[in-house]
């Protein structure tokens, strides 16, 4: 029998697909489950950005691409990231890839040696520590601070911050709460990146759904991408196109380069119908991806009022993406046993706080894919067993 790497030993996947796999078997079973675990947009993906790409295969454009992406959707990307961030890219900047995802993995992958330390936020993405995980690197946990909006100081990364430090990753608005970093804060952690020489990976996946008046901030306009930042973007949340897999980073044009490399090794590239659609997504008709964003508001303000209604439950309005972050520590219950609870008793699924980081223990996440109706009724069967406030 082969042996199998030691890498293979740390791997692990998005907890909220296992959460996925146990409620499907539930509903072959004859259940309805109300599905609040995963951050899959409930909208089609708009029909101009699928009839791009259907007449993109119907003309043939379904060859192999370059692996760093298309001219045409480069220069896209170009002119958006001026419109939105006040700075044009180089095409060598730009990296196309199968999925935001993959950006995690591509950068970290071309930074950190063996016991090298990435400072993450806490709670955060899953697949950061994932991708620190399998290349041998050590986490940081920057805990943001639930009194505050799940922010923090810059002091407290550079309390984190030493010799084996190679990169920081922020989001912001946040998966899982939903929650925005100041400006001022951003420059701050930009300016502290630079000075110690470490990259700043800047995941922007919900900068298109941004609630409220500000505009969105991001760190790559101080340097624009040219020395310490990178963005992660990408189609799955604002366009409603999960499946599509379509990434886009932005960097330093070294790190570009060896990330293309890695892209070209693994995937070859990503098909260029695909790419077609991405170019339909930024210039086509936005009318579906503003009404996305502006029901998404509606369904947080919503949610947020419902839950804080329940006994033992209270929940800050979050600010962007697609989640409300429930602190459920008035229950009496641990994350898993709410969870476990609302499941069985309710029918609803949700993702427990720590499967984000030990600093959310205490807190539920729950996805704003469902409609107004599904809402109320997963709340109305809250209160039922738990009570109103």
């Amino acid at each position: 029998m082969f042996k199998l790497s030691s890498v293979c030993t740390k791997l692990s996947t998005q907890p909220m697909f296992q959460i996925l796999a146990d409620v499907q078997e539930l509903e072959r079973e004859g259940h309805e489950i109300l599905h609040f675990e995963l951050g899959e947009p409930d909208f089609p993906t708009p029909a101009n950005i699928k009839e791009a790409a259907t007449r993109a295969i119907l003309n043939d454009d379904t060859r192999y691409a370059p692996s760093s992406g298309i001219y045409d959707f480069k220069k896209v990307i170009q002119e958006t990231t001026q419109k939105s961030r006040g700075f044009k890219p180089t095409k060598d900047q730009i990296l196309v890839t199968p999925g935001a995802n993959a950006i995690i993995y591509l950068a970290l992958k071309c930074v950190l040696e063996p016991r090298d330390e990435v400072i993450v936020p806490d709670p955060g993405f899953p697949t950061y520590y994932s991708a620190i995980k399998s290349l041998n690197g050590t986490t940081r946990q920057l805990s943001l601070d639930p009194d505050n909006n799940f922010s923090f100081m810059v002091n407290d990364i550079e309390k984190l911050v030493n010799n084996r430090t190679r990169a920081i990753i922020i989001n912001s608005p946040s998966n899982p709460t939903g929650q925005v970093l100041h400006e001022d804060l951003i420059k701050d952690v930009y300016y502290l990146a630079r000075e110690r020489d470490l990259l700043l990976i800047s995941d922007e996946i919900y900068s298109r759904l941004y609630f409220g008046s500000d505009k969105f901030k991001s760190p790559s306009e101080l340097d624009y991408c040219k020395s310490n930042t990178l963005i992660l973007n990408g189609f799955s949340k604002a366009f409603s196109m999960t499946g599509w897999r379509l990434g886009v980073a932005i960097g330093p044009e070294v790190l570009i380069k060896n990330m293309a490399s890695l892209t070209s090794t693994i995937v070859s590239c990503v098909p260029p119908f695909i790419q077609r659609a991405g170019i339909e997504a930024i210039c086509g008709d936005q009318y579906q991806v503003k009404e996305m964003a502006q029901i998404y508001e509606r369904r947080a303000k919503l949610i947020v009022k419902e839950l804080n209604r329940i006994k033992g439950v209270t929940c800050a309005m979050p600010k962007g993406a697609i989640y409300a972050f429930a602190n459920i520590k008035g229950t009496g219950l641990t994350s898993d046993q709410f969870c476990k609870r609302i499941l069985d008793n309710c029918r609803i699924a949700a993702t427990p706080g720590h499967f984000f980081g030990p600093t959310g223990e205490g807190f539920v996440r729950f996805s704003m894919v469902n409609t107004e109706d599904q809402i109320m009724l997963a709340v109305n069967r809250l209160a039922d067993e738990f009570g109103i406030n």
